[in-house]
């Protein structure tokens, strides 16, 4: 039983995501045909941004799906509804403030990003709408979530791929045909995700009628308790971001734009990845949360050791799909000849690379599931720290752009081993927790399980 609810949950989850991946491949391969080098190393140099904004709503959605599976764990009617009344004003607030801040930030952030030249000018076509639609992405991400902790992974599943498929109508109209450039690909981002917004709330308002009743005023205690679990699911969802701006500049410093091209090319390969350990750890949080909720703990323990031998299993497909692949991949984003030799040499680093990443986001998206804050914030905002100090450390070691390349899996590496005595350490420590009366308030929880 457990196991069929879990592939139920997770299934749908790592389809939408996977199409998430395709989506965001599929930008980077209209604009590598369509503008060049320039253009795809633009999108690369100016994603921190749109991450940004994406990260904010879907920290926000995330920080939700959990109180609100721990609540229906616990039979907490009156803290569900809190919750949900201060999630919606949330979401609505961080994207009008992302608009409005961005607005005034992102042509001084751009140069500090590394762009410069006709890189810079492609980013700033491409920011500004991606800014301009703030709103339409936080809702977008921050919503889906919240489809799934109501019994909804098949609708979220299907609000994911409409967003999909109007982004690769949009972006081959607006690049193809009409040759807006970078700014089209941005702008078929935006009306993607606000595609997958309106299919959220059709199915939260109409279908599961969740708002009923449910008051917008902002609880002072619930925001706190939402911003505090929000930290590790917007860390982990910057992670990527971080990564890419560190390794773009190192990439800069030691090879030039080809291998900014070069590495904008890898991102893409291995965002597909990505997008799917995140689709197994999204997809069992429900579960995980509302066992954990419930004081389930052999439940909770199945489904732990589900998702821990998913996520590392998917990497290693994805990482033999991407080997077989090698000769291929760069000339979808039509990458010069020297950037797809460069791309073939640096491939076997980042393969490396996948299974231990696997294993720190499963982790992460545990101890955030199960509200073991201190421990998923410690992975999650220790890995820039690591990964800056070996961008900085082993290229000066004469390695030169190779430890720029060799700091991407050693920091993984270092994270797992991390993660894995964090997760004993959480086993030793870990008791049974007693299952609410219905209505009864929420006891407090401690963050460290």
């Amino acid at each position: 039983m457990i196991q069929r609810n879990f592939w139920r949950n997770v299934l749908p989850s790592v389809i939408a995501f996977a199409f998430s991946g395709v989506y965001s491949i599929v930008d980077g391969m209209f604009v590598g045909q369509g503008v060049g080098d320039a253009g795809l190393a633009a999108i690369n140099v100016a994603w921190p941004v749109t991450a940004l904004v994406q990260a904010l709503g879907t920290g926000l959605g995330m920080a939700a799906a959990v109180v609100l599976s721990v609540c229906i764990g616990r039979r907490d009617a009156a803290e569900e509804h809190r919750a949900l009344g201060s999630t919606a004003v949330l979401l609505l607030l961080a994207g009008v403030l992302s608009t409005a801040l961005l607005a005034l930030l992102y042509r001084p952030l751009l140069p500090l990003l590394g762009a410069e030249g006709s890189v810079l000018a492609y980013a700033d076509s491409y920011t500004r709408v991606i800014v301009l639609g703030s709103l339409f992405q936080v809702l977008g991400t921050g919503l889906v979530p919240l489809l799934r902790t109501y019994d909804g992974a098949d609708a979220a599943m299907c609000s994911m791929t409409a967003g999909f498929l109007t982004n690769v109508v949009l972006d081959a109209l607006f690049i193809s045909v009409f040759r807006w450039g970078t700014a089209g690909a941005a702008a078929a981002t935006v009306i993607a995700q606000g595609v997958s917004a309106a299919l959220g709330l059709v199915y939260l308002f109409r279908v599961k009628r969740v708002f009923r009743g449910v008051s917008f005023r902002l609880n002072r205690r619930t925001v706190l308790r939402l911003l505090a679990t929000s930290l590790s699911p917007f860390g982990l969802t910057i992670l990527n971001t971080v990564t890419l701006v560190v390794i773009n500049r190192g990439a800069l410093a030691y090879g030039g734009s080809l291998a900014v091209a070069c590495y904008a090319v890898m991102s893409y390969a291995i965002c597909m990845v990505h997008f799917i350990i995140q689709g197994i750890g999204d997809g069992a949080q429900p579960l995980l949360s509302r066992y954990y909720g419930a004081g389930e703990q052999e439940a909770l323990a199945q489904v732990r050791t589900l998702t821990f031998r998913s996520a590392p299993a998917a990497a290693l497909l994805c990482g033999i799909a991407l080997f077989l692949g090698r000769s291929a991949i760069p000339h979808l984003f039509g990458a010069s000849n020297a950037a797809t030799r460069l791309f073939q040499v640096i491939l076997p680093l980042f393969l490396l690379y996948l299974p231990f990443m696997s294993v720190v986001r499963i982790l992460t998206s545990y101890f955030c599931a199960t509200e073991q804050i201190t421990r998923a914030d410690l992975l999650i905002y220790g890995q820039p720290v690591v990964l800056v100090a070996l961008s900085l450390i082993l290229p000066r070691t004469g390695l030169g752009l190779s430890g720029v390349w060799l700091s991407v899996p050693l920091t993984q590496i270092l994270l797992a081993g991390a993660g894995v005595l964090l997760l004993h350490t959480a086993h030793a420590g870990t008791k049974p927790i007693p299952a609410a009366a219905p209505q009864q308030a929420v006891p407090s929880v401690s963050l460290s399980v």
